[in-house]
């Protein structure tokens, strides 16, 4: 475990700035990978933080830094949930709803008086393939979060690198008013996964075999036994 700040607003209201989060940097070091709706910690993959302000640690934060509790302060790490896998097609058109392969998401966490998707020039309408072994990402905080949809011309087009994910938040652990879990939401349950084209044709094979079986028992076909199985 370690313990990451939250910086910003972006993920507002799941977590607010100033909460301090437990991250599982643990799992991923068994080859597991990120997975839709975690909240996840990840290195900046290409000047995201450009132009942000550095935080000059005190003390506490630079001792818990120093054994490896929280990070260190030239560290670059931001906070998103993951929306899409490798594989997947996620696509914003007007307000909403957010759609993850077709499906739409029911996201009760994005920040109240925020639509799902944001309508603007600069990446609030997209359809994208994130490729494999990368993940797209967007605060919950939708206007007012810079996260993949506004980095699509950077050199991942606004796909994070699998590799440059810390770790899954699961826990805010301060202040203690503040203390929550957090799952998975119930949205990303719904079988989201996108059908893999092999096993799309594999089910329209199967009709076509039977519908050709039933005829040639119907048309009398000497070759067909009635009373047996064809080998």
């Amino acid at each position: 475990m370690q313990a990451f700040s939250i910086p910003s607003d972006s993920m507002q209201n799941t977590l607010q700035q100033g909460d301090r989060v437990l991250v599982d940097k643990l799992t991923p070091w068994f080859g597991s990978e990120p997975e839709r709706g975690e909240v996840v910690v990840f290195h900046d993959p290409d000047n995201w933080l450009a132009g942000e302000p550095t935080p000059e640690p005190n003390p506490v934060q630079r001792v818990l830094s120093w054994v490896g509790l929280m990070p260190s302060s030239e560290e670059k790490d931001l906070i998103k949930r993951v929306i899409g896998v490798g594989g997947d097609t996620v696509e914003c058109k007007g307000t909403g709803p957010l759609r993850v392969n077709g499906k739409a998401l029911n996201e009760p966490y994005v920040y109240a008086g925020n639509t799902p998707c944001t309508v603007d020039d600069q990446g609030g309408q997209f359809k994208v393939k994130v490729p494999e072994g990368k993940i797209w990402v967007m605060g919950d905080h939708r206007q007012n979060s810079l996260d993949s949809r506004y980095h699509q011309n950077d050199k991942n087009k606004g796909f994070v690198p699998v590799d440059s994910v810390v770790g899954r938040a699961i826990v805010i652990a301060w202040p203690p008013t503040r203390w929550d879990t957090l799952p998975i939401p119930d949205t990303f349950d719904q079988g989201l996964s996108a059908a893999a084209p092999g096993a799309l044709g594999l089910a329209g094979a199967v009709p076509l075999v039977l519908w050709r079986r039933r005829r040639l028992l119907t048309d009398g076909n000497p070759r067909v036994s009635g009373g047996g199985t064809a080998g």
